[in-house]
């Protein structure tokens, strides 16, 4: 603009007073500016409510944006889907690692798969780039090119001024210029409020001070007011709508729309502008509630989210003792991420705190769940190698012939397996029909070997039956060597025979005992010289080794003899001066007696060992 120019626009608005119109067009750029910040903030929060769920999605959305070239409209979209496409791949590692973990591995060789969808997402990144910087490089340029052009009408415009203040006003060029001046829409945001201050002053100046034809005037102040009152119906309309962000970017259409349109009468400016000013502050206060509104609700997802993660920190896992109490406890901490999935956004100073808190207190449920079954899998293991040395010992021990013995054994192997704790269930049926299979193998083999040992005891019945029917047949006239001599004979029979039925074993034996005292009896045989008769007839037969049985019988005889001399050095403390004393020496004396008695049987059998070794 000429020096001429800025001089007289100086002087202008120095000498004219300024409409509540003109004032409220001269700051309103600076408040479309400043709203327009926060419907951005508005926009993205609206995105975000719609994004994409799966990285695929958001490759396709972000290619799909490329490819429609939308970049502006669809910035905080873009954003948005950027940071979500980086935090599901940062997740989708988190999972990886803890899985890598949970099978054995070691956190510190985990190396993340390549990711395939990255470099396609960069390359469509690259492309809106690309196409964003070329949109604004030439919004710029157009701005520019729009500035200087709009420079060059004030000068035309000026020109127009002085001229109609020599008489001879050109209203059809006038017009025509401010037809042109509207037509330039994109200039700098801070050179608006300039340029529009310069254009109302050489609008007022035009019509006001060089008085054009009134006709034309009132003319053009009607078509004014019909734009200026359908503007202000329309923001009336806003007022009411559903849609309050979507509501208050229209007004900011509107806004520029208003200061746009030319003067109306100078009696209805006030009227029209406080018109429009009413419904504007209805708008805009009710767009400042709904975020006042949105921060209290963030206050209160916070506090519910708050109470989320207590619950989770304050899990006593002392009580989770077993496979079904973390399994009930996992679901519950589902549901609690599903509850959390439902509450909205917490206030943005907050909202990635709480969220870094909530999942540090999963994390630590779910890797204490990996180190309980981790413990449990050791357990399943070990259980597992205890149970397969059983089954070796089983098989070990399924081939022998010692019926009894290796029984007790295996039953003994059979207990110990129920104390055993479980093994893995892949290899519970397996490893218990292994053992169970060496434990049958034996037990069949005892049954088929038994049945044949079950009728020869039978048969050693019979016979024990008719040793005792014989001792009781012996000739109670015979002199007693001869019946002494019968009697010994079936003794040595007695013990010649087999095994007879266990259950019928005690009954037998009661029945040959009982025969045999009766005859001792009839014989007046003393007890010592059963014992002794008894021996005899063991040693006989061959029984336990008689060397040990030998040393076993001198230590015996040893023992006694010792005893023995107790109660002899004893016994000469005691006083016999009283009745009770006397009682006691008595009692004494008798024990010596049976003693001396029972170490003469010890010695006589240690003699009877002797003989048959030297017969041997």
């Amino acid at each position: 603009m000429s020096e001429t120019i800025k001089a007289n626009v100086q002087l202008d608005e120095q000498s004219i007073t300024t409409s509540p119109e003109q004032a409220v067009n001269a700051a309103m750029p600076e408040q479309v500016t400043e709203q327009d910040n926060t419907t951005e903030t508005a926009v993205e929060e609206s995105v975000a409510e719609n994004r994409p769920a799966t990285r695929q999605e958001i490759l396709e959305r972000i290619k799909a944006i490329a490819e429609e070239g939308d970049i502006l409209t669809c910035k905080a979209e873009i954003e948005g889907l950027k940071v979500q496409f980086y935090r599901l791949r940062t997740a989708e590692i988190d999972a990886a690692r803890k899985e890598f973990v949970a099978n054995g591995g070691e956190e510190n060789v985990f190396i993340p798969e390549a990711d395939a969808l990255e470099e396609p997402f960069k390359e469509a990144m690259n492309v809106i780039k690309a196409k964003r910087n070329a949109w604004l490089k030439a919004q710029e340029e157009e701005q520019q090119a729009n500035y200087q052009t709009k420079l060059t009408l004030l000068t035309q415009l000026q020109e127009l001024v002085e001229k109609a203040g020599q008489g001879s006003p050109d209203a059809a060029a006038f017009k025509a210029l401010q037809a042109r001046w509207k037509e330039i829409k994109n200039i700098p945001q801070d050179k608006v409020a300039d340029l529009w201050k310069q254009y109302q002053l050489l609008g007022e100046q035009f019509y006001d001070v060089l008085k054009i034809n009134h006709e034309f005037r009132e003319y053009d102040f009607k078509k004014n007011l019909e734009t200026k009152t359908r503007i202000c119906e329309t923001a009336e309309a806003l007022t009411t709508a559903d849609d309050v962000i979507g509501a208050f970017r229209q007004l900011q259409q509107l806004h520029n729309e208003f200061r746009e349109t030319g003067p109306v009468a100078q009696e209805l400016r006030e009227e029209i502008w406080s018109r429009f000013k009413a419904a504007s502050t209805i708008i805009n206060r009710r767009h400042q509630e709904h975020f006042e509104g949105k921060k209290e609700q963030e206050r209160v997802n916070l506090e519910k989210k708050t109470s989320l993660c207590e619950q989770i920190e304050n899990i006593d896992y002392s009580a989770l003792t077993g496979y079904q109490a973390w399994n009930d406890m996992t679901q519950t901490i589902i549901d609690l991420q599903a509850a959390w999935k439902e509450v909205g956004f917490a206030p943005q100073k907050m909202n990635i705190k709480i969220f870094e808190r909530f999942r540090a207190a999963c994390d630590t449920f779910f890797k204490r769940k990996s180190d309980y079954y981790k413990e449990v899998k050791s357990n399943l293991a070990a259980n597992l190698e205890r149970k397969k040395q059983l089954c070796e010992a089983a098989e070990a021990l399924k081939d022998s012939e010692e019926w009894k013995e290796t029984a007790d054994k295996l039953a003994k192997l059979q207990k110990e397996w129920k104390e055993v704790g479980p093994v893995a269930q892949k290899y519970s049926e397996a490893v218990w029909k292994r053992f169970v299979a060496a434990c049958d193998e034996f037990f069949e083999k005892r049954n088929a070997a038994t049945s044949s040992q079950r009728k020869t005891e039978q048969e050693n019945l019979k016979q024990k039956r008719a040793i005792i029917e014989n001792i009781n047949a012996i000739n109670p006239e015979a002199s007693e060597s001869e019946q002494t001599k019968q009697l010994n004979e079936l003794i040595q029979q007695w013990n010649n025979a087999g095994h007879v039925p266990f259950k019928e074993k005690d009954k037998i034996y009661k029945e040959y005992k009982q025969a045999i005292n009766a005859l001792y009896e009839r014989l007046h045989i003393s007890a010592n010289e059963r014992k002794l008769s008894d021996f005899r007839n063991n040693i006989s037969k061959g029984g336990n080794s008689l060397q040990r049985e030998r040393e076993r019988l001198i230590r015996q005889y040893e023992n006694m003899k010792a005893e023995l001399a107790t109660y002899e050095n004893n016994l000469g403390f005691l006083s016999t001066s009283n009745k009770k004393g006397q009682s006691l020496v008595d009692v004494m004396r008798q024990k010596m007696e049976k003693l001396k008695g029972d170490a003469q049987v010890v010695l006589q059998k240690i003699h009877l060992i002797e003989e048959e070794m030297e017969k041997a």
